[in-house]
């Protein structure tokens, strides 16, 4: 390539680089948008952990080639430097746009290689600074996804360029050339699907350029062979071998790209490409008529849109319409100059020819004459046409320029238009900064294309204003009130703003407008498989509502019997199975959709919360550990399985657990639970401090954490801290006044260490408030009449609290106690305990062993997010494990174990359910 541009001077190359740079510098700065979001975002293929052989299995998109969602496009070389950049700044967006600005850098330089075959120095300079400057290329310079454009013409180009070395002295045929050309356009091709079409430009080249034949003595040469009076000559032959070689390795080409997509073509729905599901004359007439569209988008690029499709160019229905003038114009113009061209020797109709060629060829695969394709127009399509495009310009300009009267005008003119196309793409590029400015300027462009108003929303909706999401998703429903997916995202936005009933109208239109099953037909092909996640969205909506529970099951097996491999309905319907308490059935379910997907670690998770449900902990973690394996950063697994680790009470799994939560903090160092449960780690593992440490983090990024609260101080009353739990204690009851075990712990404290009875005496009865029959707030209060001598008070007490709790024996002992001294001061007068050899002091700790465990807190667990594109909601789903019962300890006889047993009673954990709404 390096010697192929040897006559590319310095100057003109640093000249383009000047050019571009000054063009797309902005381009730096714009983000992820539009089909990024899918090639470069959801691509899993990027990621250093996916074998680098799934790129050669999956389409651009990172879909397996062998699913019908995959829209077949095969370009594993371009996904392959998508990958080097995740590589070196993963999803850092300047590195991504300033390859591609480096890629058209290149391609503009080889552009003025091949120029140079055709015009003057001139002129090819001319032409390659309007391939350099023209806004139609904004979508595939500063569109990430334009990479494919960018790669492909840079080895079609080579191709190209290669093969006009196959011709040697005395026209005979250089065959390392021709093996080369054939090389880069397999590379060409597995950039993008168009490279292939280089291969005709060469052809063409050969015959008419190279051996220099025009129509006419092709023509001549035929009909004397034909009619016996010639042979072909030999300089004939040589050219036809060169041409069958050529097409034969096409051929091969071809036929590993059909085996590559399986033989299928991709299914596209009437929104995607109106035209391509009308009836004629309306396709043929439309078809055509996006032909003088395309061109003029060449011409005048002024008004460019990011998205072409469904109303955006209304079906030219009848030929009547006046739009057929632009066809038939359009036609009779290419015409002239393919005739112009085929017909006559020389140099300019040459260099109009292969003009030509490279618009008309490599246009063909997007032109929807040949097979149809998913969109109306699209602008990254142009990328090569508009080659062909600049070269007849500067072919034009040289002619008029050539001419003394209008030498002037038209260098004024060619200024003026590099300059006006440069401010254009220049501020074009800063339309692609974000999803939000990309399609509010498309929609100054186009507002009769529903997806437009819907991707507005969308954007509105990443942004959490789901007031303004809304206007526009209602708004796209007007423009096309068949569009399934925009009364999706009505309903799904309705949800969010918890209007359930208008949300669930919504679904109810949008499953009005699924098509109906045809018998015999095969449903998949009638209805884009996104459209069927309206099932999935209502049976999520309405199962909120207990009674509705098999409405919702209902619609999941509708969902499945139109589609068996529709993997989403079974794990959407697992999720509702575990809450119907039909653990089996969740675990069916699952099973089915692993085997339609067995690489899918949220199905691995989801199965092992169902086995949790069915008390095998041991099965639960085998599933987790599954989960981990497919995806080791996969945060929920990483944070349940460390907690069912910890759970087993087996010390040996402890480290693992502890590891698995440190990585969990590592991927969310926001969310406290993991700190918790780091914490709870450490108080297991007797590591005070540690523990401390880490529940000071959790409280610091969440404040009225409950459970942290709590244990905190509970780990300060254990050791030796009792006057700095006091104050967390406080903040718990701040938080929740009504925390029981909060009460106790801080009522104990403030008895034991701070002797403040009246203190003590309010946290009791507030205990009591809130619950009369807590047998320990209440047999706590009784030792604080105790406390304050009122020996009436505290026997009553006590006989009330033994009638809640007859079986427990302390309870009968202190009142047993209290009577004894009731009948020692009518006998004495004194205040002192009986003569059993307990003391005051002692017999203050005794009411506290009771107090209940603690128990951890569970993380609830969302399963798998559905990655169906388009307007499918996330589901989720809570999960609520049960550590254990809280269960009292019996009071002992010897004295010196009842602070041990208070102790060892404290150290349990407190259970809190924290259920995660939402999808």
């Amino acid at each position: 390539l390096l010697e192929k541009m040897a006559d590319v001077s310095l100057k003109e190359a640093a000249l383009i680089v000047g050019v571009v740079a000054a063009c797309y510098w902005n381009s730096l700065f714009c983000g992820f948008v539009f089909d990024d979001v899918s090639a470069i975002l959801d691509n899993k293929d990027l990621h250093p952990s996916t074998p680098l052989k799934n790129l050669f299995q999956n389409d651009f998109w990172g879909t397996p080639m062998s699913e019908e969602r995959s829209h077949k496009s095969y370009r594993p070389l371009t996904v392959l430097t998508f990958r080097l950049n995740y590589l070196f700044s993963e999803l850092n967006a300047v590195s991504y746009h300033f390859l591609n600005l480096v890629f058209h850098v290149v391609v503009c330089v080889v552009f003025l290689k091949v120029c140079k075959l055709f015009l003057d120095n001139r002129s090819s300079v001319v032409a390659s600074l309007l391939f350099a400057v023209h806004p139609i290329h904004t979508e595939a310079v500063t569109g990430v996804v334009g990479r494919a454009e960018l790669l492909s013409s840079i080895f079609f180009l080579a191709a190209f360029l290669s093969y006009t070395k196959s011709k040697g002295p005395d026209n005979t045929i250089v065959w390392t050339p021709i093996a080369v050309t054939v090389f880069l356009v397999a590379v060409a091709t597995l950039c993008k699907e168009q490279g292939i079409t280089v291969v005709g430009i060469c052809c063409v080249y050969e015959v008419f350029i190279a051996q220099g034949y025009t129509l006419p003595v092709l023509f001549d040469t035929a009909v004397q062979i034909l009619r016996g009076k010639g042979s072909i000559p030999f300089s004939m032959l040589q050219t036809l071998l060169k041409l069958i070689v050529l097409m034969f390795s096409t051929l091969l080409l071809v036929v590993v790209r059909v085996q590559v997509i399986q033989s299928q073509l991709p299914v596209f729905t009437r929104f995607d490409n109106p035209a391509a599901v009308s009836p004629s004359p309306a396709r043929q007439l439309t078809f055509n008529y996006l032909l003088p569209v395309n061109a003029w988008l060449l011409l005048n690029p002024s008004e460019l849109c990011c998205d072409w499709t469904m109303g955006t160019i209304p079906l030219v229905e009848s030929l009547l319409d006046v739009r057929n003038i632009a066809t038939l114009t359009f036609f009779c113009f290419l015409g002239s100059l393919i005739v112009f061209s085929l017909r006559y020797p020389g140099d300019s109709s040459k260099t109009v020819l292969m003009a030509l060629c490279l618009i008309v060829l490599p246009f063909i695969p997007a032109s929807n004459l040949f097979f149809p394709v998913g969109f109306v127009v699209a602008e990254r399509v142009l990328y090569v046409p508009s080659m062909g495009f600049c070269i007849l310009v500067a072919h034009g300009w040289k002619k008029l320029s050539s001419k003394s009267v209008l030498r002037k005008i038209s260098w004024v003119c060619l200024a003026a238009v590099l300059f006006t196309h440069a401010l254009k793409t220049l501020h074009r590029n800063w339309d692609w900064e974000s999803e939000y400015t990309l399609f509010m300027s498309a929609l100054k462009v186009n507002k009769n294309n529903a997806k437009l108003w819907n991707n507005v929303g969308h954007a509105l909706e990443n942004e959490k204003n789901f007031e303004r999401a809304l206007q526009f998703f209602i708004q796209a429903t007007q423009v096309q009130p068949d569009d399934i997916g925009a009364h999706m995202n009505v309903g799904r936005t309705y949800k969010n703003l918890n209007k359930t009933k208008e949300a669930e109208e919504s679904y109810m239109i949008a499953k009005s407008l699924m098509p109906q099953i045809i018998p015999g037909k095969k449903y998949a092909a009638r209805v884009a498989p996104n459209h069927l996640n309206v099932y999935i969205n209502l049976a999520n909506l309405i199962r909120a509502n207990e009674s509705r529970l098999e409405e919702a099951d209902q619609l999941y097996r509708q969902a499945i019997s139109m589609r068996p491999d529709f993997k989403q309905a079974y794990i959407s319907r697992g999720e509702l199975l575990l809450k119907m308490n039909k653990p089996l059935k969740a675990k069916e379910a699952y099973l089915r959709a692993l085997e339609l997907d067995r690489t899918n670690a949220d199905l691995w998770y989801n199965l092992a919360i169902v086995y949790i449900e069915l008390k095998d902990p041991t099965e639960a973690l085998k599933n987790f550990n599954r989960a981990l394996e497919l995806n080791p950063t996969h945060k929920l697994a990483l944070f349940n399985s460390a907690l069912l680790m910890q759970e087993s009470g087996d010390a040996r799994l402890r480290p693992e657990a502890k590891q698995r939560l440190l990585h969990y903090v590592k991927e969310e160092p926001q969310d406290a639970n993991g700190y918790f449960n780091l914490g709870m780690l450490a108080m297991d593992d007797k590591k005070d401090a540690e523990a401390e440490a880490w529940m000071k983090k959790a409280i610091r990024l969440q404040p009225n954490f409950r459970s942290a609260l709590f244990n905190l101080a509970l780990l300060y009353s254990q050791t030796g801290k009792e006057l700095i739990a006091l104050p967390v204690l406080e903040d718990l009851l701040r938080y929740y006044p009504d925390h029981t075990k909060g009460l106790i712990l801080k009522g104990d404290i403030l008895m034991n260490q701070k002797k403040d009875i009246v203190g003590a005496k309010k946290c009791f009865e507030k205990i009591l408030e809130l619950d009369p029959n807590n047998v320990q707030g209440k047999h706590n209060l009784c030792v604080v009449y105790f406390e304050e001598r009122d020996l009436i008070k505290a026997e009553k007490c006590l006989v009330e609290t033994l009638a809640l709790a007859p079986h427990e024996e302390y309870i009968q002992r202190h009142l047993n106690i209290v009577r004894s001294k009731i009948a020692s001061l009518s006998a004495t007068e004194q205040a002192s305990l009986p003569a059993d050899g307990t003391s005051a002091a002692e017999e203050k700790k005794k009411p506290f062993q009771n107090l209940k465990e603690v128990k951890k807190e569970h993380k609830p667990t969302p399963t798998a997010v559905d990655n169906n594109k388009g307007h499918s909601e996330n589901k989720k789903r809570t999960e609520k494990n049960n550590i254990g019962k809280e269960t009292p300890k019996k009071s002992t006889k010897e004295i010196k174990d009842i602070e041990k047993k208070r102790v060892a009673a404290l150290k349990r954990l407190e259970e809190i359910e924290r259920i995660l709404n939402g999808e």
